[in-house]
């Protein structure tokens, strides 16, 4: 296993304030391309610098887009968003397609959760005084003495019939409701049409 989770920064999960509660608003505000005009390792950004910059900047206009030229240095994606966090991202030897996608995955998430050490997979701002709940908090404690297997909680638990279960039921009998009024009505016309 590797030791890498304890390098990162920890804390919760949580959700940017707002965020779909009344319009979405992109978190991500600012993109930083930096990259080298002569190294062959930029050609990915140059070539997404040529033909596709221009179309993301019209498309997502509220994402300032810097571009940064720096000689032999490998290529960079710096992002910036609302929340104040910053992803960076090295894009050494990347194809301008693989630069696209990753684009548009820095605008469309959060930031960059995967970076994140969570404390706990559930935070509340209002702990319960109760204590959490678990499947075993409203149990029999006398469960707690009983040897297993036991037939008795083993056993299926009979629930009522569900509504859809009432309404198959309500159809035979009416069906055969039916089937017993047609096979009278056909006895009467036999037994009429004897005498």
């Amino acid at each position: 296993m590797s030791n890498k989770v304890l390098f990162l920064k920890s804390g919760f999960p949580r959700a940017p304030p707002g965020l779909g509660v009344g319009r979405y608003v992109c978190q991500l505000q600012r993109v930083t391309l930096k990259f080298c005009k002569s190294n062959g390792s930029s050609r990915g950004i140059r070539d997404f610098l040529e033909r596709d910059l221009v179309d993301y900047a019209k498309q997502n206009s509220g994402v300032v887009v810097y571009v940064k030229p720096r000689r032999h240095r490998s290529p960079v994606i710096c992002a910036e968003y609302l929340n104040g966090e910053r992803q960076w991202m090295n894009v050494s030897n990347y194809s301008r397609e693989d630069i696209v996608k990753w684009m548009e995955l820095l605008r469309t998430q959060f930031h960059d959760g995967t970076q994140l050490r969570l404390r706990k997979f559930w935070h509340t701002e209002y702990p319960s005084i109760q204590g959490t709940w678990t499947p075993f908090t409203f149990r029999d404690p006398s469960h707690n003495l009983t040897k297993f297997p036991n037939k008795e909680l083993g056993a299926a638990v009979k629930l009522e019939p569900t509504a859809t279960e009432q309404l198959v039921e309500l159809f035979k009998a009416q069906q055969m409701s039916e089937k017993s009024e047609q096979d009278t009505k056909i006895q009467r016309s036999a037994a009429e049409g004897s005498v």
